[in-house]
């Protein structure tokens, strides 16, 4: 356990209050840390990684006898330390070569995990085509169902949004808008296989499961003649295919905590976002839609308006309620009637 720690001063209270919850979260910062035996297929995914990554990464250059997966008091004090939420390790052994764990963290404890094992790799080098920035925002697409469907996928998918996702923004600028990185599943017979299977055995056989391949382009924008411009993908690496290994999930109680939203503000609720207004959502394009839930009408009783083309059709109701038609006769031709129709 971490000891909690008293500002002593102006400076320390305003370095603890930029480290506090917030409802717009910065940058998470990623912490890349080699293992005591990598490779050097390992050491180079690991670096043009920490690439995509920049300027919010963190290496260490020496190597660390770290094994997050039976001890994980090493990344929590890291963590504490430098303000990172994101884990990337490498390792290399005898059972697992070629191997990366990335792990996320949440008020400097271990959070969740998950490691992947390098089936291929092509390094950004060997690439001869234009590169993107540092720094810049990149957009990110998955390609398959299963990060929807499939839990093991589902948290990858979760890990990998928050590793290479940047700050939040309001609105976005199309130049600065430089590469793309591309997460598929590519159907094989294994996933066929595994989909007959019951969860649990998918869950616990990760061997059955196809392989995640990560794709990074670069964009390019030109000319089409309308105001929307005409996009052009071209790959500049890193071109990595991954398996699946070994997975911690979060703890519940903790993941509850992480996902736990803050109160909306009352412009929010006024807009139909929160829970007070039902029937009310905000669709993808930011308009507030409503539903109307209305009663089975009765038309029998629905009254319409007075018109002479309609008495003959209520004196043949009257007809039906009893009424001969000499009355009806009576009642029209009565000195109350006439006197308004003169």
């Amino acid at each position: 356990m971490l000891q909690t720690v008293k500002p002593k001063n102006a400076r320390s209270k305003r370095a603890l209050e930029a480290r506090e919850p917030k409802e717009v979260e910065d940058q998470r910062k990623a912490i890349f840390v080699h293992g005591m035996k990598t490779g050097e297929v390992v050491d180079k995914v690991m670096k043009e990684m920490m690439a995509l990554k920049q300027p919010h990464a963190i290496s260490f250059s020496e190597k660390n006898a770290i094994r997050p997966f039976e001890d994980p008091s090493s990344l929590e004090f890291w963590a504490h330390k430098n303000d990172a939420s994101m884990f990337v390790i490498s390792q290399s052994t005898k059972k697992r070569p070629a191997g990366i764990i990335i792990a996320r963290m949440f008020d400097s404890k271990l959070l969740d995990m998950c490691e992947l094992g390098i089936e291929r790799f092509v390094s950004l080098s060997e690439f001869k085509t234009p590169k993107s920035s540092p720094g810049h925002k990149p957009m990110l697409h998955f390609a398959s169902e299963l990060f929807d469907t499939h839990p093991r996928y589902m948290q990858l998918k979760s890990l990998l949004m928050d590793l290479f996702n940047g700050e939040v923004i309001d609105s976005i600028c199309l130049p600065g808008l430089e590469h793309v990185i591309s997460v598929t599943v590519a159907p094989s017979d294994a996933s066929q296989t595994s989909s007959a299977l019951p969860d649990d055995t998918r869950h616990e056989d990760p061997k059955n499961l196809p392989n995640v391949h990560l794709r990074t382009y670069t964009v390019k924008l030109t000319p089409s003649g309308v105001r929307i411009p005409r996009v052009q993908l071209t790959e500049m690496g890193p071109f990595v295919d991954f398996s699946l290994r070994r997975h911690q999930e979060a703890d519940q109680d903790m993941l509850k905590a992480a996902t736990k939203k803050p109160k909306l503000k009352r412009q929010d609720i006024e807009k139909g976002l929160g829970k007070k207004k039902k029937n009310l959502e905000v669709d993808q394009m930011g308009d507030l839609r409503g539903r109307i839930h209305v009663a089975k009408q009765d038309l029998g009783k629905l009254q319409t308006r007075k018109m002479k083309g309609l008495k003959g059709q209520s004196s043949e109701g009257d007809e039906g309620a009893g009424t001969s038609p000499d009355q009806s006769e009576v009642e029209d031709t009565s000195p109350r009637k006439r006197q308004k129709r003169g």
